[in-house]
């Protein structure tokens, strides 16, 4: 996927004015895009135009206008891009409550990394994280995380071939199968 440059973001002022129909277009778009997988692990899986939107939306608060800083926004944001035959998405660990409990509960998921995968058909696709958010004593409540589909891409779009999302770490064992919107979303990013 073509990573963003400075040409493809509003500046400030022009931002300010497409702001609500773009969010309204970004929100509808990740209605697709965002999956949750049992009771507090979603993945919202990256395109160009969810990506956009962080960056316009950090640009926008933080009121950055030097194009350095700005770069430095796109260059990092980018990473969150797909690149060729594979989804990218950000999983969050969605935990409310007291301190104690959510560090308690996110000490339990050491090694979530180890137990991620997309499912298309009979081939499990390991997530591939992004390293450092897994210190050995907790993990991160937000990752980044890759699947490498390949070959698998083809049939990604074939609402005969069965696709789910799992989750198989000893504390937290959850799946969901795709629907036919999310296939064909995601089957998109591959196109590109």
């Amino acid at each position: 996927m073509q990573h963003l440059s400075q040409k493809d973001l509003w500046p400030l002022p022009v931002y300010e004015g497409v702001r609500d129909a773009f969010r309204k277009q970004v929100i509808a778009l990740k209605q697709d895009r965002r999956i949750g997988v049992g009771p507090f692990i979603t993945l919202v899986f990256e395109n160009r135009q969810t990506v956009k939107f962080q960056v316009q939306e950090i640009v926008r608060v933080e009121k950055i206008t030097d194009p350095a800083h700005v770069q430095e926004e796109l260059d990092g944001f980018n990473t969150m891009l797909p690149r060729p035959g594979e989804l990218s998405a950000t999983l969050m660990v969605e935990l409310t409550g007291p301190e104690a409990e959510i560090a308690e509960t996110l000490k339990g998921l050491q090694g979530l990394g180890n137990h991620v995968a997309l499912q298309i058909g009979s081939k499990r696709i390991a997530g591939v994280f992004e390293g450092g958010r897994d210190d050995g004593k907790r993990v991160a409540a937000v990752q980044y995380v890759r699947f490498p589909v390949g070959a698998a891409a083809g049939v990604l779009k074939d609402s005969a071939t069965p696709v789910k999302l799992l989750v198989d770490h000893p504390m937290y064992s959850h799946e969901v199968a795709l629907t036919d919107g999310m296939r064909a979303s995601l089957a998109a990013d591959l196109t590109e």
